[in-house]
């Protein structure tokens, strides 16, 4: 029975490893191995990524691919993408490509706004509560101009700061809601420090509120925190044309066309279970690029899907209609991004990411990961109204094969070229490789013994 261990943290990094390796695998000097394997060859550059979190054993890589011929608001991109899922970067580049004829993607940044709360709980009057937060107020701002100065210098800081009574949904509970310009900063940090400053005054100033009674004292700050939904900070991005140019399938004519894939994403607007999927696929996109320019994938998620569900039902990020024989294909989605801070000065794949973008600012780059779910998004509805999803994602995901199968390169062209016209399903790959070889098929899986 593996027993915990104290101290972890302290110990050196060939200490952590060591205990790793030889409480949890089988081959300890063979997991050894492989975590070494990943380590950068450059000392100084090793040295930067154990920093980044804590107890770091190795690197885990992801593939950083790139997306040409995205034409965003007249203005050509290629965009980085890192992402583990085969046919992603393809279709993004497919779509990009597609409309690149077609006038391209348009973009137009709808709000900027960031909001963050300090939850507290208060056992007094509301009307008591409404005075002190008047004479909070003012306050609030004076003893923030420190960590404000620079954002104001900006033009970003302190939109406004409100108490918004809650109660109706929590007993004796309270926001004092605060909404922040954070410029080309994602923001988190200064909204944090903004907040914990207002939490700040109002105890140091309930301290001294002799006149009140108990109950009118009785404030506890809970916690301060930015909130990653933002509903205010929003991009929309679309794409247009005229039905007849939509010509791009000869199996499907472009009225055809337009009619099945606004009735898809009809079907994703009303149908939960098919918005879900919808939506993934849109992320497929939009987290490829904010990984990649060193953004938090993981805020963006959040934000988005609660963004999906805010009239009450989980619905589809993108729409789309038909109108007067033109065809508009659009998303509206809340992007907080930074090009400032965090990651971006530091890992040195997103400076390069950055730079591939020509270093836009925050705004810019809303509109260029707006654009990149746009294109993954209408890649995957495009396929599944014509020729279905598997055939192209199955012909990406038939190399994945061929490496689990260790085939040499003339097996892997050989192998290819026999699919050109099927679809590369896992047992009918086997086959072929087990043919190749002159070896028995497996019963399951992949041969063991090649």
């Amino acid at each position: 029975m593996k027993q915990p261990i104290k101290g972890f943290s302290k110990l050196s990094k060939e200490g952590k490893i060591e205990w790793l390796v030889n409480e949890h695998f089988e081959n300890p000097e063979e997991a050894r191995e492989l975590l070494k394997e990943y380590w950068h060859s450059n000392e100084k550059r090793q040295q930067l990524h154990d920093d980044f979190i804590e107890n770091t054993m190795t690197n885990y890589f992801l593939p950083f691919g790139v997306a040409p011929n995205f034409l965003i608001n007249n203005q050509l991109y290629t965009l980085p993408m890192t992402i583990e899922e085969s046919s992603v970067v393809a279709a993004a580049s497919k779509a990009a490509g597609f409309w690149l004829k077609r006038g391209g993607f348009k973009t137009e940044i709808i709000s900027t706004t960031k909001v963050g709360h300090v939850h507290f709980n208060y056992a007094g009057s509301f009307e008591t509560l409404s005075t002190l937060f008047e004479d909070w107020k003012p306050k609030f701002y004076e003893e923030t101009e420190e960590l404000t100065a620079n954002m104001r210098a900006r033009g970003g800081g302190i939109l406004s700061i409100a108490l918004v009574n809650k109660t109706d949904v929590l007993e004796n509970y309270y926001q004092i809601e605060a909404r922040f310009e954070t410029c080309d900063s994602m923001g988190a940090n200064f909204i944090n420090s903004c907040l914990e400053q207002f939490a700040q005054v109002m105890r140091a100033d309930i301290e001294l509120r002799t006149d009140l009674s108990a109950e009118d004292r009785d404030l506890q700050v809970v916690m301060c925190i930015l909130s990653n939904y933002t509903p205010e900070c929003v991009v929309r991005a679309e794409v247009s044309c005229k039905v007849e140019e939509l010509n791009d399938d000869k199996d499907v004519s472009p009225e055809e066309f337009a009619s099945k894939f606004q009735r898809a994403v009809r079907i994703a607007e009303v149908e939960p279970y098919r918005a879900t999927t919808h939506n993934k696929g849109i992320m497929n996109g939009i987290d490829a690029v904010v990984i990649a320019t060193g953004n938090d994938f993981r805020a963006i998620e959040a934000a988005s899907h609660t963004y999906a569900s805010r009239n009450g039902q989980y619905s589809s990020l993108t729409h789309c209609k038909v109108e007067n024989g033109v065809f508009t294909f659009w998303i509206e989605i809340p992007l907080a991004l930074g090009t400032v801070g965090g990651l971006t000065k530091l890992h040195p794949m997103v400076k390069l990411a950055h730079e591939m973008l020509g270093d836009p600012n925050s705004e810019t780059l809303m509109g260029i990961v707006a654009a990149s779910g746009l294109a993954q998004n209408f890649a995957a509805l495009r396929a599944l109204v014509t020729t279905g999803i598997q055939k192209g994602h199955m012909k990406m995901h038939l190399f994945n094969i061929l490496n689990q199968l260790e085939a040499t390169p003339e097996e892997r062209d050989a192998i290819v070229k026999h699919f050109t016209d099927k679809v590369p399903h896992h047992n009918l790959v086997v086959s072929k490789f087990c043919e190749l070889r002159g070896i028995p098929v497996p019963k399951s899986g992949v041969n063991k013994d090649k």
